[in-house]
């Protein structure tokens, strides 16, 4: 689902060293996110991801840079799997529009 939110993200960089920052939530999956972030983590990084009400372990396993940003894959460790006890400020379901658009147009989607 595509989302946006702003997270905490934590992370330890190569010399051991804790570092913390702000990332853009862009997507969700039940076992994964992507982030908009300012600076690249490297893959395989352990990363911490701090939403209100819910904290998230997981792996970088992409991270590549486009126009604005570095935009980061994390896949989430299985006893982090996303949840619903922290929905995103803005969440957009594009399955369930499809759908509802389609119910009311006699099946057809413009």
């Amino acid at each position: 689902m595509l989302c946006a939110d702003i997270v905490e993200i934590c992370w330890r960089d190569p010399s051991g060293g804790k570092q913390q920052n702000a990332a853009l939530l862009e997507d969700i999956s039940r076992s994964g996110m992507c982030l908009q972030f300012e600076a690249p983590i490297s893959e395989g990084t352990r990363v911490s991801v701090h939403c209100p009400g819910e904290k998230m372990a997981g792996i970088v396993r992409y991270c590549v840079y486009r126009e604005i940003g570095y935009f980061l894959g994390i896949e989430l460790e299985k006893a982090a799997l996303w949840s619903r006890k922290y929905e995103p400020k803005h969440l957009l379901d594009l399955q369930d529009m499809v759908l509802r658009h389609a119910g009311g147009h006699g099946g057809y989607v413009h």
